[in-house]
């Protein structure tokens, strides 16, 4: 959900990218979450064994940056969205993807292990911002809204969180396989049926679109929301919505691993390119200066772009990290 500038002195400088993904978070309950049990804590970064939080002994470049709660209890707490594959999803009751391998890169900088527990995406932040989670890392789109604490229409919410930004991505429209309805671009979803994710950047995109529909006095774009993305992609496959919406990176994915890809195809190009944050807690201002050297320290190494090929995300790559850098 528009296209942001990253010209201001924070933002991070970019790698050529054609890579998108917007994904916003809402303000909604954390009990409202539905959490993935089987894969709590269950990625090549976490691990229920504590990390060794001995200031004296451990050897990680990073590990005297971070707050003594950490250097001693050896983790970090991550809420994730394990429905965005490569960036985040479950396979063979673990979560594994970019954002978990990244983190594991991050681990080995900050010596402490990264646990990562699924939930709903609409309730990371709050669950961030209530102690539930250290970290949100699941592929949320840096922007000024979610830095302020604000809904759709600018109403406070909350008091927001900071950004420590990894990764660019932008929105991408897909379609059945074959493109029945001839869609070339998001402009040409007015009048038809549209399905998203609830509470997400790319669910913004299709209402902005719905409204340019009504201006050029067109018929506004029927736009279906669910719960997960899952059940967006399926009303896609069925025929019920000529079109679906969602982070380029993972409507990439979709085209070319579901049904062997043989059930969706990405359409014309990404729009509203932004960066990814991780999302940190506005009071924890260590923490979150901790990672963004960490991320820095994962680029300069290689490790980080060794990451983005493994899951074919590299047209995503940034050179320097940021804080807040989104708009």
């Amino acid at each position: 959900m528009t296209a942001r500038s990253m010209r201001n002195s924070t933002a991070p400088k970019f790698r050529k990218s054609r890579s998108s993904r917007f994904a916003a978070v809402g303000a909604l309950a954390v009990a409202g979450s539905l959490l993935l049990t089987a894969c709590g804590d269950q990625t090549d970064s976490g691990s229920k064994e504590k990390g060794s939080g001995d200031k004296k002994s451990n050897s990680a470049p990073l590990f005297n940056k971070l707050p003594e709660k950490y250097q001693k209890s050896g983790v970090i707490k991550v809420g994730t969205n394990a429905e965005y594959a490569p960036m985040e999803s479950v396979e063979n009751g673990k979560i594994v993807g970019v954002d978990p391998d990244i983190a594991a890169e991050l681990g080995k900088k900050l010596g402490v292990k990264f646990e990562f527990t699924s939930g709903s995406f609409d309730g990371l932040i709050t669950a961030l911002n209530t102690g539930r989670h250290d970290i949100a890392m699941s592929s949320i789109t840096d922007n000024k809204q979610r830095q302020e604490g604000l809904d759709e229409n600018g109403k406070k919410l909350g008091k927001g969180v900071d950004f420590v930004d990894y990764f660019l991505a932008g929105t991408a429209v897909y379609t059945k396989k074959g493109n029945p309805e001839g869609i070339k671009s998001i402009a040409d979803l007015c009048g038809k049926t549209a399905a998203v994710q609830r509470g997400t950047t790319y669910e913004k995109a299709l209402q902005t679109q719905s409204k340019a529909c009504k201006d050029a006095g067109k018929p506004a774009v029927k736009i279906e929301p669910f719960e997960n993305d899952t059940e967006a992609q399926t009303r896609v496959k069925s025929g019920g919505a000529v079109a679906g919406v969602n982070d380029y990176p993972v409507a990439l994915d979709l085209s070319r691993k579901a049904d062997g890809g043989n059930a969706f195809e990405v359409v014309g190009e990404q729009i509203d390119a932004g960066p990814f944050g991780i999302a940190v807690n506005k009071d924890n201002t260590a923490l979150r200066d901790a990672l963004k050297e960490a991320v820095d320290a994962i680029i300069a190494d290689g490790s980080y772009l060794n990451v983005l090929k493994k899951w074919g995300a590299e047209s995503g790559a940034i050179d320097k990290a940021a804080v807040n850098g989104g708009k």
